[in-house]
Order: C-alpha cells, then structure tokens, then sequence
C-alpha cells in the first residue's frame, strides 16, 4: 500500500508570522469599520441608518456568507422561489447594515418611557412581565435570538428597573470585540462574554437570585441533536439546564423592525417547559422548545434574522445527549 504523505506541520517561525498578519488583518479591518461608523455618526439618526442599510445590500452579497444563506433559505422555504428566497437574503444585509449602524446610536434611538404615552421609535409590548420580573426576588431566564435588533432588549430591561446580565458572544476580531463591548456596556449593564466558564458564571448570578439574557439561535459545537427548520441541528442545552436546576421561569423576548425606522420589543408569557415524569425539566424537550419559539419568530419575519450562521453543521463523531441525571454524556 503506498504511504500516506505525513501533514507538514508549520514551523514555530511561521506559526508567529501567521499570527501576526492575522492580527494586522483583523486591525485593518477594524479601523475601515471605525472610521465608517465616525462618518455615519455625522449624519442624522434616520440617514445614517438609511446608508447603512443600503450598502450592507449592495455589499453583502459579494461576501461568501451571502452563499450560505441562500443556502439555508433554500433549505427552509423549498416554496420560495429564487427571487423571494434573493428578497429575504437582501433584507437580512439590510437589517445587518442597520444593526451596526445602530451601535453608535443607541441613546437616541432607545427613546421609550413608562411613564408616558407618548409614541415614539419603541414600543413595547408585555410590559407587565418586565415589572413582574423585576419586582420578584428570585431568578429567571429571558432568551432571545439575532432578530432585528436584539441588543435593545437588555435596555428596556433596565428601563423597568430589572436588572440583568446578558450572555454575548464576542467577534472574532479582537478590536471589533473592543469597541462593542464598550459600547454595549454603556447601554445595556452587566454582560457576560460566552467562553470557556461562562455557565458556571450564570449559574453563580442564578443561584444569587439573579436574571440572565441569552441568545439561544447558534450552533453549539457538540450541542444537543435536536431540529430547526426541520433539520437535525446541534444546539446548546445549558439555558434548559439550568432552568432544570433552579426551577425559575423562563421567558422568550424578541425584537423586531416597524416601518419609518421604529421597533417593537416583545417579552411573552414564560413558557411551560416540559417536565419528565419525576417533575424535572425536561433538557432535551425544553431545548427543542427554544428552537421552536425562535423559529415562530423568524418565519414572522424572515428578513430580519441571520441567515449567514452555519446553524445546520453538525460535528461529527460522538453525538451528545441527557441523561437521567441531567447532564450531557456522550456515546459513539
């Protein structure tokens, strides 16, 4: 049998220059971003946003992110033709061009206040569970997905006057990651990176009576097998397991975008999570359930989610899955 060529392993030296030039990509690209976003800064809330939301659809599509989400638009609207599943992907360039524009402008767009009627560019409905939330003094969970602007939710949370500690997921670029963090900290109150130790970390604000923001419509690597869109995804089980170990309510908050440069933050009923025949939460049912809510979002309005994820890969080799105890195991 001939030999298998061995896989060159790159040199120590090597290793530093890849590094480097990484490093020097993901700040080049910062610094276009940055200086975009000073120049938009310049103009009035609604044009800048506007110009945003145009460039992000001419632009988008030359990005090899535009493939996988007519990909997966394909895939979830087999009904659709080319030319709405073109429509959907262009929306969701737009509403992507929007959100980081939106950065920069939070103060001003947040503009929604309790105490008056007054209409503005929020609205918000199910007010009554953000007080109810806010006024018990035990833990719950609010989860959420990429739609629209998510990152409006955590600031009408602390508009109620609940406080809360919000899961996120940084960039990859480390300066990006920077930048948004500030900002986000600025506006929103505590966050809480997602890496290595982060659901100890949640488990910790739970268990001191606490509330916690995740955003529950990524792939987890060797998640749970569970479905979306009717197909096999893997997802993370860790909001269904701690709701399992602390037994608080759960509730599924969503933001979506209104004509005339307005949007509507929704915090539903809490959901009756599935129990196990001994009471426990279900974790493999509950997770399932996420996913369904997510998905009843979406198909509202499909523009408005990000269908650049590669939601669908599945990691190969072991498959995980609950046992009795409630803990994820692993078999082959």
């Amino acid at each position: 049998m001939p030999r298998r060529k061995a896989s060159k392993i790159p040199s120590p030296t090597m290793m530093r220059i890849m590094g480097r030039l990484r490093m020097l990509n993901y700040w080049l690209v910062a610094q276009i971003a940055l200086v975009a976003l000073k120049l938009l800064r310049l103009l009035p809330v609604d044009k800048a946003l506007n110009f945003a939301d145009g460039a992000a659809r001419t632009v988008g599509p030359w990005f090899g992110r535009h493939r996988v989400a007519l990909s997966n638009l394909r895939a979830a609207y087999p009904e659709k033709s080319e030319a709405e599943i073109e429509a959907i992907a262009l929306d969701m360039w737009g509403n992507m061009g929007r959100l980081g524009a939106e950065y920069i402008f939070l103060g001003k767009i947040f503009d929604y206040d309790p105490e008056t009627k007054t209409p503005g560019r929020i609205e918000v409905t199910g007010n009554d569970h953000f007080l109810k939330i806010a006024s018990e003094d035990r833990p719950h969970i609010v989860f959420t997905g990429h739609l629209g602007n998510f990152e409006l939710l955590p600031i009408a949370a602390a508009t109620f006057g609940m406080k809360i500690t919000s899961l996120f997921r940084p960039p990859n670029n480390p300066y990006l990651a920077e930048y948004i963090f500030s900002t986000r900290a600025s506006n929103m109150g505590d966050l809480l990176a997602s890496q290595r130790g982060a659901s100890f970390a949640l488990a910790g604000i739970l268990d001191r009576g606490g509330n916690v923001g995740v955003l529950v419509d990524q792939k987890f690597k060797r998640g749970l097998r569970t479905t979306f869109f009717g197909r096999e995804c893997e997802t993370n089980p860790v909001l269904a397991m701690l709701a399992r170990h602390y037994d608080c309510d759960v509730y599924p908050a969503h933001c979506i975008r209104l004509p005339g440069g307005r949007y509507r933050l929704t915090i539903e009923d809490k959901l009756a999570l599935p129990r196990r025949d001994d009471g426990a939460v279900d974790v493999q049912a509950t997770t399932q359930m996420l996913n369904d809510t997510v998905e009843r979002w979406i198909r509202e309005d499909p523009g408005q989610w990000m269908w650049f994820h590669k939601r669908w890969g599945l990691t190969e080799g072991r498959r995980r899955k609950v046992n009795k105890s409630g803990k994820l195991s692993a078999d082959t």
